[in-house]
């Protein structure tokens, strides 16, 4: 169930003390960033301020994401499990979460493989104005559109004939170089891989 002002008090809150578990997850890789817990109020904050918004156990008061950091989690959307006890928050961090100054508060833990595509495209992303000799990816920018679409096109002709030969080692490698290629073509066209998964999403909704 997705949480809105209107069903707030749907939620378990007798069976959890009034205070729900709340995990927050980065709204585009999908990354784990951080636990918190949530009152009543804690929720009606996030969702008329659209800042993720915590019940501090500590400090016994509400506490927003960064409001001495700066390192606000940006609220995307909130829903609820099955039994109505626990959150789960999409947001867009400004900054590091954990504060150790790690991206997320697992920081050891492993990275699924789509997450670790959408760590790849932010570091490609702040490769655009980088120097084009401090690079690949940044001669790439450098030399324009053209030179970048002909290297996605070069890669899918690869790509393909990788296939057509049963060559599985040399397609995975081909298939790489494309989707490294596509994605510095996205972000030089200033698209990201998100404007593409929203596409599937709505054809796959159809």
């Amino acid at each position: 169930m997705k949480i809105n002002s209107t069903n707030i008090d749907a939620l378990a809150w007798e069976k959890m003390d009034n205070l729900l578990p709340a995990i927050v997850q980065n709204a585009v890789s999908g990354k784990v960033l951080m636990q918190g817990y949530m009152d009543k109020a804690a929720i009606s904050k996030t969702l008329d301020t659209k800042h993720v918004t915590f019940f501090s156990r500590s400090k016994q008061r509400l506490w927003t994401k960064g409001e001495t950091s700066g390192n606000t989690l940006n609220f995307v959307s909130m829903s609820t499990d099955c039994d109505k006890d626990s959150l789960l928050i999409l947001a867009n961090p400004i900054g590091p979460t954990c504060h150790t100054g790690a991206e997320s508060c697992w920081f050891e833990s492993d990275v699924p493989d789509m997450t670790f595509i959408a760590d790849l495209e932010t570091v490609l992303a702040g490769r655009k104005n980088a120097s084009a000799d401090s690079s690949y990816t940044a001669s790439l920018y450098a030399k324009g559109i053209k030179r970048i679409a002909q290297k996605v096109g070069e890669e899918g002709v690869e790509t393909a004939l990788a296939a057509t030969v049963h060559d599985h080692e040399e397609l995975k490698n081909e298939a790489a170089d494309l989707l490294y290629h596509l994605t510095v073509l996205l972000q030089a066209s200033d698209m990201s891989l998100s404007d593409v998964t929203d596409v599937l999403r709505q054809r796959h909704q159809k």
